[in-house]
């Protein structure tokens, strides 16, 4: 067979990151559009979260099983069909002149994220050599990093030069670029053919579904209502099952075993807990600036740079030093921080309170954030083999989406049972307690931290770190011994 020619490793970098920029950004910018979503559309603030979860429910569903099965048909094909539905979705989002429109929307880009977000650094590691992947899995991760820091300000920038719509209807050319690029450059490997659990995916997604339901439902249709328990019920009886499905399946979703591990464990524990106070305070806090402050999109998104900016700066310092110092002295100072400045920004919390008393809880909190993501990928993957890697850092993701998704409508519930509404006069008293609520996760986060191996162990003590600073990618060992070389690709003619 003759010998093909590779193409540029900017062309391969370019396929691989652009779809997973489009995808992690969007979840960002819909958060500082809520507040001009809600009134164009008609929407309640419990519409307003099915916006944010509708994507992060079916997202934390499918990302194992879309990997699964990209190893089965072809991890390009796969990815490439990510890129459609995801670009289809979008359109489907901007055309949306109803809540439940833009909520179904939304339930199918999260389907089309879920393929695109696990198999995007998997296609950039087979298609550079070894000696080059290092450098190409650090260009993807500050992609990645940016698309997070960036998210609520190119939000708000296109929210108030456009209008909401814009923020879908930009996906669009992103798509039709990336799909051919990705065909031209990106070679369509396989992995092992294993046998891909829907009992599984069917068990945990309609299980987490009921569980956020019920608790989005409480306080409108009564917390002792049929609706409201049976929900929550069905909803622990299918997670229930789901544990003991996996316990007994032959290709588990999931893997048990890995949970025998305290590093994997602790590490997944803590990071649903920061997932759910952070994701649900910042659900909270943005619409706060807006609502009640009558702050532009793009004014809120520019106020609130100093935490998203800050991870930028601070993940790849702690990633670096994780190996040398271990994970649990860099979390538990993450999460301290974090909890200490929900309860700050909870305390000052007014509806003329000024902006400069804002400004060190931000900092702090992004501090906290930097402090946090890196180390938490290190001691997920810290004693796992080669081989369970990609399934660890999947259990983590997907631990990670559930626990924001929860901590959205658990502090959704907290601000509507307080009497909350999306009126000047009526957010602030009822805001109070919710941001509180993710100050209280973040404490418990802190204390589970502790139950981490102290010092340098595993992964850790040999240099394995999370590549990109922000807790999403493979340790890039575990990259190497998948894909040693990698496969050619047809030359760009």
């Amino acid at each position: 067979m003759s010998a093909r020619r590779r193409v540029p490793i900017g062309l391969v970098i370019a396929a691989a990151s652009i779809p997973m920029f489009m995808a992690s950004l969007d979840n960002l910018v819909i958060t500082n559009a809520l507040p001009v979503m809600g009134p164009d559309l008609g929407a309640t603030i419990e519409e307003l979260q099915w916006f944010i979860n509708a994507f992060t429910l079916t997202f934390a569903t499918f990302i194992l099983g879309a990997a699964a099965l990209g190893d089965r048909i072809g991890r390009r094909t796969v990815f490439v069909a990510g890129i459609v539905v995801f670009t289809a979705a979008s359109v489907l989002t901007a055309l949306s002149t109803e809540p439940w429109m833009v909520i179904g929307a939304r339930a199918v880009q999260g389907l089309g994220a879920a393929a695109i977000m696990p198999l995007s650094l998997t296609l950039l590691a087979g298609a550079v050599s070894e000696r080059m992947r290092p450098a190409a899995i650090g260009i993807w991760g500050g992609v990645s990093g940016l698309g997070v820091a960036l998210g609520p300000l190119i939000g708000g920038a296109i929210v108030e030069g456009w209008n909401w719509q814009a923020i879908f209807w930009i996906n669009v050319p992103i798509g039709l670029v990336a799909v051919p690029l990705a065909l031209a450059v990106l070679p369509n490997s396989r992995g092992a053919r294993r046998p891909i659990d829907i009992a599984g995916i069917a068990l945990a997604g309609l299980g987490v579904l009921g569980l956020v339901y019920g608790i989005v439902r409480g306080n409108d249709a009564g917390w002792d209502s049929l609706e409201v328990t049976g929900s929550l019920v069905a909803g622990t009886v299918l997670l229930v099952a789901f544990v003991a499905w996996e316990a007994r399946a032959s290709a588990p979703l999931l893997p048990l075993r890995l949970f025998r591990d305290r590093s994997f464990s602790v590490a997944n524990l803590v990071g649903f807990a920061f997932s759910f106070g952070v994701f649900g305070a910042i659900f909270i806090l943005i619409q706060f600036l807006q609502v009640v402050q009558g702050k532009t999109a793009l004014e809120a998104g520019l106020m609130t740079t100093p935490w998203t900016i800050a991870p930028m700066v601070v993940a790849p310092i702690a990633g670096f030093i994780a190996p040398r110092v271990g994970t649990r002295v860099l979390m538990a100072a993450g999460l301290a921080l974090q909890s200490t400045a929900l309860f700050w920004l909870a305390s000052v919390l007014a509806a003329d309170v000024e902006y400069s008393a804002l400004v060190i809880p931000f900092v702090l909190a992004g501090v906290g954030m930097g402090l946090v993501f890196a180390p938490m990928a290190t001691a997920v993957l810290a004693n796992m083999p080669g081989d369970d890697h990609a399934k660890a850092s999947g259990a983590n993701s997907t631990l990670r989406e559930v626990g924001g998704a929860l901590g959205v409508a658990v502090l959704t519930a907290v601000f509507v049972g307080a009497g909350g509404s999306l009126t000047p006069t009526g957010y602030v008293d009822a805001a109070i307690p919710a941001v509180a609520t993710g100050a209280g996760a973040l404490g418990l986060a802190f204390l589970l931290a502790f139950l981490l191996p102290a010092g340098r162990s595993g992964a850790s003590a040999r240099g394995t770190e999370s590549v990109d600073g922000f807790g999403r990618a493979d340790a890039a060992s575990a990259l190497d011994a998948e894909f040693g070389e990698p496969e050619p690709v047809p030359a760009l003619r």
